[in-house]
């Protein structure tokens, strides 16, 4: 199913609509303000293994992020040092995944990892539709090793190629085709693991 939703002001209906379907176990596609994403609720097993499954991931070895809505919801699975949170605090809403130490709240398949990504879109549906559920949503991009960039970043060409592998896919309008800049905050000193989109402000 491909649903519009803008995001200047996200329909309340269809954002509903969208968690209903995080709750039932479904997969999502849905925009950021990066390139197009995959994810489930992280609290739903089945729904984390078919999106690892579907990417060719294996949750033991991979560096699995999510998207929470604010600041705050971060240090409900993450443990977040000073540092962490200013420069966190500086640089979110924005396209960057930050690399945290996860705590105990974290769901089973996260832990096997002792890091977890951690990302704050600077998009209003994404965010809007995490606030709505209540906890994080998986995240994973759409993109693969596929030479032609032009159906990871429009919405139709998203759902031709995956409207039998997900339950829901999201028109926010066209995608990026840059990912998030990756920044290690785990040990004593920051550390960039992958230099994308959006200028790290210390």
């Amino acid at each position: 199913m491909l649903l519009k939703i803008y995001p200047e002001n996200p329909n309340p209906r269809e954002i509903t609509q969208v968690v209903e379907t995080l709750r039932n176990g479904g997969l999502i596609i849905y925009p950021t303000d990066t390139i197009y994403g995959i994810g489930c609720d992280i609290f739903n097993a089945k729904a984390v293994e078919a999106i690892c499954k579907l990417k060719g991931i294996d949750p033991r070895k991979a560096n699995l992020s999510f998207i929470c809505y604010d600041l705050s919801h971060i240090s409900e699975y993450a443990k977040v040092t000073d540092s962490a949170f200013k420069l966190m605090k500086k640089n979110l809403p924005g396209p960057f995944t930050f690399i945290l130490e996860g705590n105990n709240k974290l769901p089973k398949l996260f832990k096997l990892k002792k890091t977890v990504g951690i990302r704050i879109p600077n998009n209003n549906i994404i965010r809007t539709i995490v606030k709505e559920l209540g906890n994080p949503i998986l995240s994973t991009s759409v993109k693969d090793d596929d030479p032609v960039l032009e159906y990871f970043t429009d919405p139709e060409l998203i759902y031709e190629k995956y409207n039998n592998q997900v339950e829901l896919i999201i028109d926010g309008g066209y995608g990026d085709i840059e990912p998030s800049t990756v920044v290690d905050c785990t040990g004593d000193e920051v550390i960039i693991l992958r230099e994308a989109k959006g200028e790290l402000v210390y």
